[in-house]
């Protein structure tokens, strides 16, 4: 199988792509160590893995709190030393206008989706350096390559997030360590829903418009892609922004 023996830590876990990249992940021989928040949907995604037979582990994680990403890290490291490839899926948006966001939104923005990967890769690298081997795998979106009405501060964090992908990967180059993005467009999930709230259908309708495949992305969409770059056939590729949008964004 493709990720035999491959620890892999994976954030947001719990559902939507999260939930469907751990799945693959498993499927494909890797040993998937899940934190989120949720603990309810983590303790479901566990009762399906153990009726396949799949190595997922998961525990409680705050990417927003460097001690309870200490802990979670620390955790992995123990059991097997360290940490192969890291997926930072965990994420989170409120739609709303920009005039109307308050500066603790922006910060609940920033802190969740971008110091939040930039806190879990930095405390992976050093056992990946040592051993001069790993993957990191960001999950950014669309929003961050081409701006989201609604999504002000989103889309920045996200911007920021590929930023960091581009200048991560130069420094880690030397180490072997590949630093490499995904950018989903619209994508069916609950988070997704929440967020569009009591417009939903409208909002859906205008998007199947504008989507040239004609559908939203499902989890499994997005899943592959971000396995594509932890395989051993990804090991030349690093600095790269990957849009899985169905053509909406079609730009440079």
């Amino acid at each position: 199988m493709a990720l035999e023996g491959r620890n892999i830590i994976l954030t947001g876990g719990a559902s939507g792509i999260g939930r469907a990249t751990a799945l693959l992940l498993a499927r494909n021989g890797a040993r998937v160590f899940v934190g989120d928040r949720n603990q309810e949907a983590g303790a479901e995604l566990l009762a399906e893995a153990r009726t396949e037979g799949l190595a997922i582990q998961f525990g409680a994680l705050d990417i927003t709190d460097m001690e309870s990403a200490r802990r979670f890290v620390g955790g992995v490291h123990e059991q097997v030393g360290r940490a192969d490839a890291l997926v930072n899926v965990a994420g989170w948006d409120q739609v709303e206008p920009f005039l109307q966001n308050t500066p603790d939104l922006w910060d609940k923005l920033l802190d969740i989706n971008l110091k939040g990967v930039i806190r879990m890769s930095r405390l992976v690298l050093d056992p990946m350096i040592e051993a001069r081997r790993g993957r990191i795998v960001n999950i950014a979106s669309d929003a961050g390559r081409v701006g989201s009405m609604g999504e002000v501060v989103y889309s920045s964090a996200k911007g920021g997030q590929i930023a960091f992908t581009k200048a991560l990967a130069r420094e880690m180059a030397r180490h072997n360590i590949t630093v490499n993005c995904v950018c989903p467009g619209p994508t069916e999930t609950p988070l997704m829903f929440a967020q569009v709230g009591e417009n939903a259908a409208k909002i859906v309708q205008g998007m199947l418009r504008a989507i040239p495949l004609g559908r939203l992305a499902q989890p499994e969409d997005i899943s592959g892609p971000i396995m594509f770059f932890l395989e051993d056939r990804a090991a030349y590729i690093t600095g790269q922004v990957l849009s899985v949008s169905g053509g909406l964004t079609m730009v440079d």
